[in-house]
């Protein structure tokens, strides 16, 4: 099948994923909650003729495009929630639920996945196998993807490969990201308590300090990366939170602090729970104080098969030109796309959408984030091209 044609169509379809994108944006919901979304996900595959399935993944929307001959099955995925953040824009279509806001691009992931849809139903008789539409609930808590698996979409029928993207701020609109192996790092939780001995502020000698124990640990925590891992290797340890105190003359008895550690080696990974530990309970001990760690996995790093990033980067060559596909720096943010990675092989790659022109510069989970809605017909393109490559290579 000739690309030209249906690479036009997309192009008259700006104004159409536009429209949709803000509708979207307008009703932001955060992970497992994502009723409306997930309502009008549906209600918007039906009107193209789908029959999508709800309430997998508790949230999630599936539905199946079947090609017109038989072959392999191929998982596309948009993440659909958004963040519990008070918007700050004063766009006319910013959004209507208080402290909600699609501030990380899910709403452009939405709308770019229902427009793919729309191409390969129109092109089905293309299609060497099927491809199955998965719009993932819970992204934000790292959560949604393992619930969709478990309720049993990686199976009937078994999915054989998985392809994704994420609109990103950090790279110019125009162009795509796409890069084999490790892409985004993995990213674990952690609460840490300090516990000490309270008491009155003018005689810290008869008390142990939790708060100025806290305070050296925060620091502390930093050399676990500068010191610890290598420095060929990467990794990350942020502090979030920090909640503890009673009053300006009183003495903290107990701090409790939350954030996250990121990686990329599997070697960092298993060993930053250890290394985390050592540093809070030595630091706290030293201190007079006690500390503990709740060291909480979340996703693994989000790797990208070598064949399948050859893939979705000849495709997007073919439909983009090979000076718009870029080969990008990996990100220390973590993605739940990375759950399906491990299942089954994929690619998930990134499409720009930085416009400072157009005050599209904000990063992400900005309460002013904002995207250039010109990239979103890239982005189908390359979707399209993928899919249409990858379930036409077996015959």
């Amino acid at each position: 099948m000739a690309i030209a044609p249906w690479t036009e169509q997309i192009d008259t379809m700006a104004a159409e994923l536009t429209a949709t994108r803000r509708e979207f944006h307008r009703i932001p919901e955060i992970g497992f909650e994502e009723v409306k979304t997930s309502a009008l996900v549906a209600a918007k595959l039906r009107a193209l003729g789908l029959e999508p399935h709800e309430g997998i993944g508790k949230t999630g929307v599936v539905a199946m495009i079947e090609g017109a001959h038989p072959g392999r099955t191929l998982l596309m995925r948009a993440d659909i929630d958004g963040l519990p953040i008070e918007e700050r824009t004063s766009l006319e279509y910013r959004s209507t639920h208080p402290g909600r806001m699609h501030a990380c691009g899910h709403d452009t992931h939405i709308t770019m996945m229902l427009a793919t849809a729309r191409i390969l139903l129109e092109h089905r008789e293309h299609l060497h196998g099927r491809v199955k539409l998965v719009f993932q609930p819970a992204e934000e808590s790292l959560g949604g993807a393992r619930a969709m698996i478990d309720d049993g979409v990686l199976e009937g029928p078994h999915v054989d490969a998985a392809i994704g993207c994420h609109i990103w701020n950090d790279m110019p609109t125009g162009h795509v990201g796409v890069r084999e192996g490790p892409i985004m790092a993995a990213s674990d939780r952690i609460h840490i308590t300090v516990e000490g001995r309270g008491g009155h502020g003018a005689m810290p000698h008869l008390s142990s300090d939790a708060i100025v124990a806290s305070a050296q640990v925060i620091n502390s925590l930093q050399t676990v990366v500068s010191r610890r891992v290598s420095p060929l290797s990467a990794g990350v340890v942020t502090i979030g939170t920090i909640h503890g105190g009673y009053a300006s003359n009183i003495i903290a008895d107990r701090v409790e602090m939350e954030g996250t550690v990121r990686s990329f080696d599997d070697e960092v990974w298993q060993q930053m729970p250890d290394f985390i530990e050592q540093i809070v309970e030595g630091t706290c001990r030293a201190l007079g104080c006690t500390g503990s760690v709740q060291y909480t996995r979340g996703v693994p790093t989000t790797v990208n098969d070598a064949e399948m990033a050859a893939l979705v980067r000849d495709a997007a060559t073919e439909v983009l030109g090979a000076d718009r596909v870029l080969y990008p720096q990996q990100s220390t943010g973590g993605e739940d796309m990375s759950v399906f990675l491990q299942a089954v092989p994929g690619c998930f790659f990134w499409v720009g959408s930085q416009n400072s022109e157009k005050g599209a510069d904000r990063p992400h989970h900005h309460p002013e984030f904002n995207v250039d809605e010109d990239a979103m017909p890239l982005g189908v393109k390359v979707l399209v091209a993928s899919a249409l490559k990858y379930l036409d290579a077996q015959h």
